[in-house]
């Protein structure tokens, strides 16, 4: 299998203007997005995506998911695609690159091999991934993961969103429910180019991150219980203060994730406080716990502790402890040979490069199940993701889908 040659390149204007051209549908309105999974918006991005793509001469299937499959036929019908793409739903107060990077990287290293009349054995298809944020409807990455097997399709349709609405219903009321069944594409390999979504790469002053795992996570639902009472007429040896069992367990999550970085991270997001009242003290806090690392020894070890330590500290001042995990994947590692294809595409290209723990989920991650794969990465600034202010530059797109071209081209061969 030879690489492509170092000066084979995208068009850097082309990609950016498609980028623009489609933060223009669902504008924020603070400068980013709001194009939400199967709403209207995400219906219009849909056919402007498919519109593009038929003008480079790819063809469209679609499954029963809304998953959008742009296929570049390659010169051996019976060869196996080579997948590439990410999402192109966001955030309701998302950014212009988050997923969408990845979608029109894809679109942009097809236009470059039209523009060069660049054949390939295997066939290369462009993928928009349906539900990949999770905003709207929960779980995020929704549409791979019934793709990869970890969800069953009639499960994904019967999720909901904050009004009620079916996403079965949705999918369909949007006119993007094809026909194809969900999962019985194979791959010889899967590509994402992404946004970093955090400060690593530009305060390193890499233009690459060569993507080798995904983190792990573990979603801790914990409750503890202790007694509400009048704030003022309390004596404070007398309090069983659910709110002070929090706090203990937040420091906890802190030590315990200081004590295992820089591989690791934790924190308490979600918190739910009864009764909520300024003068009565908390007899029951709900909270959720996220610990996440790529190194599932680690991560284990991690909750372990937690559930060990926390119970005790709680004990210590007269409240109970309690908890359930409700949410858990294990750390995907991506496939050698791929991350092999970008970390070499990098370097042939001359960009600065490193190494990189995805600390999102992607849906890379759930394809990682089904396919070899694997993903690269560019700066953002400040490390901004999940914001209308995100931002990237077009000096780092280009990068990104630089390597991005090359990795799938080798991959897919280039033939004469």
């Amino acid at each position: 299998m030879s690489a492509p040659a170092a000066n084979l390149r995208i068009n850097a204007d082309r990609l950016w203007d498609s980028l623009m051209d489609m933060a223009k549908i669902g504008p924020g309105i603070a400068g980013g997005n709001n194009r939400q999974t199967l709403t209207d918006e995400d219906g219009e991005g849909r056919r402007l995506f498919q519109r593009w793509c038929e003008e480079a001469g790819l063809t469209m299937g679609v499954d029963s998911m809304g998953n959008m499959f742009m296929t570049r036929p390659g010169t051996d019908p019976d060869a196996l695609p080579v997948y590439v793409g990410s999402h192109l739903d966001t955030q309701p107060t998302g950014g212009k690159y988050d997923g969408v990077l990845g979608v029109l990287g894809g679109l942009e290293l097809v236009r470059t091999l039209n523009d060069l009349n660049i054949r390939t054995k295997h066939p290369i298809v462009v993928t928009n991934w349906t539900n990949e944020e999770g905003t709207r409807y929960a779980p995020a990455m929704l549409a791979s993961g019934v793709f990869a097997g970890i969800h069953q399709q009639d499960w994904a349709y019967d999720r909901v969103d904050a009004k009620g609405k079916r996403f079965g219903d949705e999918l369909e009321r949007i006119g993007w429910k094809g026909d194809e069944k969900v999962g019985d594409r194979r791959m010889k390999a899967f590509f994402e180019l992404h946004i970093e979504q955090g400060p690593i790469l530009e305060a390193e002053g890499k233009d690459i991150g060569v993507v080798t795992h995904g983190q792990g996570l573990r979603w801790v639902e914990c409750t503890v219980t202790g007694k509400e009472s009048h704030t003022g007429s309390t004596p404070m040896p007398m309090r069983r203060n659910a709110g002070r069992g929090l706090a203990l367990v937040t420091e906890l999550v802190h030590r315990i994730a200081m004590d295992n970085a820089p591989n690791a991270v934790g924190a308490i997001g979600h918190i739910d406080v009864y009764p909520n009242s300024r003068n009565i003290i908390p007899g029951k806090v709900v909270f959720t716990v996220d610990i996440r690392s790529h190194e599932l020894d680690r991560l284990n070890a991690m909750i372990e502790r937690l559930l060990a330590e926390a119970p005790k500290l709680c004990a210590d001042i007269g409240v109970e402890f309690s908890s359930q995990i409700v949410g858990q994947f294990d750390p995907p590692e991506f496939d050698a040979g791929c991350v092999k294809a970008i970390r070499d595409a990098a370097e042939r290209l001359g960009y600065s490069h490193r190494d990189i723990v995805s600390g999102a989920g992607h849906d890379a991650c759930w394809i990682n199940r089904v396919a070899p794969t694997a993903m690269v990465m560019c700066p953002c600034v400040d490390g901004l993701s999940h914001n209308e202010a995100e931002e990237i530059t077009r000096e780092w797109a280009a990068a990104g889908c630089d390597v991005l071209m090359h990795a799938v081209v080798e991959t897919a061969e280039i033939v004469g």
